[in-house]
């Protein structure tokens, strides 16, 4: 069958409004005749009408025309669209000719955006007014003078192109407010497909930017956005009789109906994910556009009176060549370039499949975005994960949700580009899933990782940071499976914890965090307080103070993600109030950790450390990534010292200054030949950039550093001073806290949770060091980008430390933190 997508045989009269009327109608009602054809038909219906409104207003034939702007000058003229039109002339013309036009269109019941000027008054008024601009480069001929109509483009276009720096700006401005006033297309019951943040008028402003040749949108899925946007809207028009753009409840089952869309919730996935495309777009192309102002201005302040590049710097002083990119490293084959995080020279993505997340941590740790490219790439040429995941792709995961807010545009970049569904499988069942209660902000996806930047900043509150975040991010996965979201998510989070390495203990914790994230703020608010069954009811849910501690965050945070109804301060002393009654339930003696029997390796360096009354050790390296060779190299690092003051702090400094990067150690004293203490320590560390040093010289900066003639602490200073300084992410405060007497019997037990960077443990060591304390076992984790320590301390007479002296030492450990 032929579909017919032109206007029906035969003209109007322009004179005759009703017989335009009824042609428009007809055309609307084709059969087949839909989107982007029928858009395309009823503008060419108009534009034969007003050019035959224009002859029989008797437009002299040559000095005037009729151009139409805007959407109208895009063609992409909806059923309810305004005609925005002006017209055009480079002289005097008939008085009444204007309304001999218009009158005609008003009397057709179409609604008129109209304007007469001549040439040179439309540049200016574009000129002072950016929409009018922005209107006029999508200038189209209608009828009448087409030299004038091309040559007012023409002039427009230069225009532009000549103001671009200056206008570019005020460009993102309107962007900003709309954004403000208007909201996320992505995540609203209601959006308005126009007006919000990637909706239509977006599409424009990332066209205008296109047109200045500065820069241009990533184009790939971009024009399928922009049709499924433009197709809900005329859905919308047909459905409702009104020019709205707003997609209001009432109106949703209709119009996925008109669409062929399988529901309301179909059609709002749809519209979430073109949003998405044109979000994405909109903010790659703004970086894009803000590198290359930047670079204008720098070149500007570069250039002298006469125009000659200025650089501040003689020939051959060592200055870096004019040209040169500015790249510093942030992570194992990542860099920071232009304010974004790129894949340093010579990575070979097929070979290491953690670098996504490893470059999506490093740039969300350092505020940065992972730029469009290097995710393309990324996407292209990196392998899945193998399962179950290794150690540092589960590391990374973590690091990159504990930068918080910064986490989000990192997020929405690996989302863009499908790497969020490959890591995770099941995320595709909650990606752009709208949520149908006036409670919740957000789409499940967005709430999941909201949940998580929530999460990020109540790490201190919990022994098992990892754990929160991972639970914060997967909490609602169930969502979009039959049946009780929570307990389809239990089953589901078994499975995905498996799949990214956790041992079977963390993967209970996981499944009880997600089978019970509602239930500490549901049994709170519905039952009585002082009933003992209330009590019951939590502890029988999480078992051990440290999951108490884990769901009592998670329900904080999946409410304050949720939105402000969620959470109050009513419903938070009740959660607070029926956490410490099932805490003191809980409650029981505790115990230094449990050490493994020392292994034969650990007594062999032991007993020639006693021997030899100097330091003895072991290294072990071994990939910390998928394959041997590829990713950063883990060392695992054995050291045998006779007891003495300072050694943890000095040992620590000397790993940072080979920057190795401390992922767990534990510190023991063993006693091998009855001559005297002896300190094993026992590392796994990472090298920060994936080459390790050499053992030799480790070995003897080692020897060095105890021996007192390496000053760590100075060299690490230096080290610090030259670095770049980076912005950075706000995180929280560190916790340094004095654990209850009964954590140990026989010494004090200081507990520390901070940000890590490098040199942390040994700034504490030298801390503990200058407190005259001893460190007597130690129990060190970085997990992600969080400290959990543990150090459990005695006076040099190996006596617990008084009330008084423990809080003093504490203060002192908190005065290094900052």
């Amino acid at each position: 069958m032929t579909i017919e997508t032109g206007p029906p045989s035969g003209t109007p009269d322009p004179s005759d409004p009703p017989a335009h009327a009824a042609a428009r109608a007809e055309l609307l009602e084709r059969p087949g005749l839909t989107g982007c054809p029928r858009r395309a038909a009823l503008a060419r219906l108009t534009d034969d009408w007003l050019a035959g409104l224009l002859a029989a207003a008797g437009a002299p034939p040559s000095g005037v025309a009729l151009v139409a702007v805007g959407g109208y000058g895009r063609g992409e003229l909806s059923p309810r669209s305004d005609l925005d039109v002006l017209l055009l002339h480079d002289g005097p013309i008939a008085a009444d000719l204007p309304e001999r036009i218009w009158y005609p269109v008003w009397d057709a019941g179409a609604r008129l955006d109209h304007s007469v000027r001549t040439p040179a008054e439309a540049r200016a008024v574009a000129a002072a007014d950016l929409k009018a601009q922005l209107g006029l480069l999508d200038a189209r001929h209608l009828a009448g003078d087409g030299a004038l109509t091309a040559a007012l483009r023409s002039a427009v276009l230069t225009d532009w192109r000549a103001n671009a720096p200056a206008r570019l700006p005020e460009l993102r401005e309107l962007g900003r407010e709309r954004a403000e006033r208007h909201g996320e297309l992505s995540f609203l019951l209601e959006p308005d497909l126009k007006e919000a943040r990637g909706g239509l008028r977006d599409l424009v402003a990332l066209d205008a930017v296109a047109a200045t040749w500065l820069a241009d949108a990533p184009r790939d899925g971009l024009a399928a956005a922009a049709l499924r946007l433009a197709d809900v809207r005329d859905a919308l028009h047909l459905v409702t009789g009104r020019a709205t753009d707003r997609l209001s409840l009432q109106d949703q089952d209709q119009v996925a109906e008109r669409l062929g869309v399988l529901d309301a919730d179909t059609l709002l996935r749809q519209v979430y994910e073109a949003a998405r495309t044109v979000a994405y777009a909109s903010d790659v192309t703004w970086r894009a556009v803000d590198r290359v102002l930047a670079a204008r201005s720098a070149r500007g302040r570069r250039t002298g009176r006469l125009g000659f590049p200025f650089t501040g710097a003689r020939r051959g002083t060592g200055a870096v060549a004019r040209g040169a990119v500015a790249r510093r490293p942030l992570a194992e084959g990542v860099v920071e370039q232009d304010g974004e995080a790129v894949l340093a020279q010579g990575t070979r993505p097929a070979t290491d499949p953690v670098l996504p997340l490893r470059a999506a941590a490093a740039a969300a740790q350092n505020g940065l975005t992972v730029s469009y490219a290097t995710v393309r790439r990324l996407a292209a040429e990196c392998r899945p994960l193998p399962v179950p995941w290794p150690d540092e792709a589960r590391e990374q995961l973590v690091t990159l949700l504990g930068a918080g807010e910064a986490a989000v545009p990192v997020w929405e970049a690996l989302e863009a580009e499908g790497l969020v569904t490959r890591l995770l499988p099941d995320w595709e069942r909650v990606r752009c899933r709208p949520q149908r209660n006036a409670v919740h902000r957000w789409t499940v996806d967005r709430h999941l990782v909201e949940t998580a930047v929530r999460a990020a900043a109540m790490t201190r509150r919990v022994a098992r940071p990892d754990l929160l975040l991972v639970a914060a991010l997967l909490h609602d996965i169930g969502k979009g499976w039959p049946g009780d979201h929570s307990e389809a998510g239990e089953v589901i989070v078994r499975d995905l914890a498996a799949r990214m390495g956790f041992p079977a203990e963390d993967t209970e914790t996981l499944a009880v965090l997600v089978r019970h994230h509602l239930t500490l703020v549901d049994t709170a608010t519905r039952r009585d307080p002082d009933d003992p069954a209330t009590v019951e009811t939590i502890t029988k849910a999480v078992g051990t103070l440290p999951e108490l501690e884990l769901l009592h965050a998670l329900t904080e945070a999946d409410a304050l993600a949720t939105g402000p109804a969620a959470w109050s301060g009513w419903r938070a002393s009740l959660v607070d109030g029926l956490v410490v009654r099932a805490a003191a339930q809980l409650a029981g003696g505790g115990a230094a950790p449990v050490e493994a029997a020392p292994s034969a390796e650990q007594e062999r360096l032991a007993v020639e450390a006693s021997r030899t009354g100097g330091p003895a050790l072991s290294l072990l390296a071994r990939a910390e990534g998928a394959d041997p060779g590829t990713g950063p190299m883990g060392v695992e690092l054995t050291l045998a010292v006779p007891d003495r003051p300072g050694l943890l702090g000095t040992v620590a400094g000397v790993l940072a200054l080979h920057r190795l990067t401390v992922r767990s150690a534990g510190l023991r004293e063993l006693d091998p030949v009855g001559s005297g203490p002896v300190l094993l320590l026992s590392w796994r560390v990472a090298a920060e950039f994936g080459e390790l040093p050499e053992a030799a010289r480790l070995r003897a900066d080692l020897r060095r550093a105890l021996d007192g003639s390496l000053d760590v602490s100075r060299r690490l200073a230096e080290r610090d001073a030259a670095a770049p300084r980076r912005k950075g992410i706000p995180t929280p405060p560190p916790l340094v806290a004095v654990a209850p007497a009964v954590a140990s019997a026989t010494a004090t037990v200081l507990e520390v949770r901070a940000h890590d960077a490098p040199g942390l443990l040994h700034r504490i060591g030298r801390a503990l060091d200058g407190a005259g304390v001893r460190v007597r076992t130690a129990h060190v984790s970085t997990l992600g980008a969080e400290a959990v320590d543990s150090f459990y301390l005695t006076d040099p007479a190996g006596r617990p430390l008084t009330a008084g002296r423990a809080g003093e030492v504490a203060a002192a450990v908190r005065a290094v933190l900052g």
